[in-house]
């Protein structure tokens, strides 16, 4: 087993262990005083009027998913930056030891050639295109749709 696979699995360990004990810990010292208040429908103090059987407007789930949708794309920048911004120094004429050096962060034990790595470099921004063209296309069809306006007429189209 490599070294990643053996971290990983200490990683998830360690984390569903720490999982379990605040779990159990929090079972065995909270307060556990069930009433027919905090069986209710709403615990706010208020009285509840009608069912709690509702149907919501669809808008209230439709904004924060777009949210986490368009928000998520983040995640990728990252990796996505630290790789291309590595394959261009790599594509540039650098010393063979900062090459070296890059390439080790990598885990890789020789770095590749400067044409290699200008095509990976391209690859990657192409690939990030592609990228943005998929949500912008989705963007453009949330728009189209009215799901980004908040107020809109009940009556209008879904």
């Amino acid at each position: 087993m490599t070294a990643l696979v053996v971290t990983l699995i200490v990683f998830l360990v360690v984390g569903a262990v720490f999982l379990a004990a605040n779990l159990l810990l929090g079972k065995l010292v909270r307060p556990n005083r069930p009433s027919p208040e905090k069986g209710e429908v709403y615990e706010c103090g208020e009285a509840p009027i009608g069912s709690a059987w509702i149907q919501f407007d669809l808008r209230f789930y439709v904004v924060p998913l777009l949210f986490v949708i368009f928000d998520v794309e983040l995640a990728f920048f990252f990796p996505w930056a630290v790789v291309f911004g590595s394959a261009n120094q790599l594509s540039q004429d650098i010393p063979v030891e900062k090459r070296l050096e890059i390439a080790q962060q990598f885990g890789n034990a020789t770095p590749p050639t400067p044409e290699i790595a200008a095509a990976f470099a391209q690859f990657a921004f192409f690939e990030l295109l592609c990228f943005f063209v998929i949500l912008l296309v989705g963007f453009a069809y949330l728009w189209k749709r009215g799901d980004l306006e908040w107020v809109r007429t009940l009556g209008a189209k879904a």
